[in-house]
């Protein structure tokens, strides 16, 4: 994961990863991931739940527009099968959690 987002990055395209072991996406130096305490396999959430998986999505597009370098990590706060999603209103917007993450 780490390795193809570094050559993707190289050639001028923004990359975002999940990652669910933090240890190993730092290893593999990822330019810039979201991590997730989530179980193995689901990444973006829960299967059917649609609300869980499109704000990871929204968390994901809005680092890629946000993130000012590579390098960075946000961990993100969800809690598995605790926490409640709102729906995505203005996809233009950035993530309250991510620009939180990132102080902007």
């Amino acid at each position: 994961m780490g390795l193809l987002a570094r050559e993707i990055e190289a050639r001028g395209v923004t990359t975002v990863a999940l990652a669910l072991v933090k240890e190993v996406a730092v290893a593999a130096r990822a330019p810039r991931f979201l991590y997730l305490r989530w179980p193995f396999g689901h990444a973006l959430g829960e299967p059917g739940h649609v609300a869980q998986q499109r704000t990871v999505l929204h968390d994901m597009l809005s680092m890629a527009v946000s993130a000012p370098r590579p390098g960075l990590v946000v961990e993100l706060p969800y809690r598995w099968r605790r926490t409640t999603y709102r729906a995505v209103g203005d996809w233009r917007r950035t993530s309250e959690v991510v620009a939180s993450a990132l102080s902007l």
